[in-house]
């Protein structure tokens, strides 16, 4: 992304991108940006954006490239508060951890994805689960959420 492209922009160009020259029926469930968060496929079904994951995990994206530039800003503001608003309405939690089953999972996991490095080393996991759990807990401070 290449600014001055704004939201809307780049969504259009992401549909085309799924669409057109990946030839998906869908794409990831949420995109992330520093704008904000756009809806890409609907929640209550299968997304396609990890490999192993699609039919049983919702799918979020972000822009940029975090094995070279530093997570942080709106996009980490943006993605902290999108999972923890899926995390606590759905019940789950981020940890404990069990590759397939539960917890929250990095793309580079999934067994089958050539994607090995995404989201990249600026995205520590243990630093994303901790402060999407913090979250969780501002928003629902008596942990009012679902179960």
């Amino acid at each position: 992304r290449k600014p001055p492209i704004d939201g809307p922009r780049w969504a259009q160009n992401l549909v085309g991108y799924y669409r057109d020259e990946q030839k998906w029926s869908a794409g990831p469930h949420l995109f992330v940006t520093p704008d904000g968060i756009l809806t890409f496929s609907p929640l209550t079904g299968p997304g396609t954006h990890s490999p192993e994951w699609n039919s049983i995990s919702w799918g979020v994206e972000t822009v940029g490239e975090f094995e070279r530039e530093p997570f942080a800003g709106p996009v980490k503001d943006n993605l902290i508060a999108a999972l923890a608003i899926l995390h606590a309405a759905a019940g789950l939690q981020p940890v404990p951890y069990q590759i397939g089953v539960r917890g929250m999972h990095f793309h580079k996991e999934d067994p089958v994805t050539t994607h090995k490095s995404c989201p990249g080393q600026h995205m520590v996991k243990a630093d994303l689960v901790e402060a999407v759990q913090a979250e969780i807990l501002r928003r629902h401070p008596g942990g009012g959420h679902a179960a």
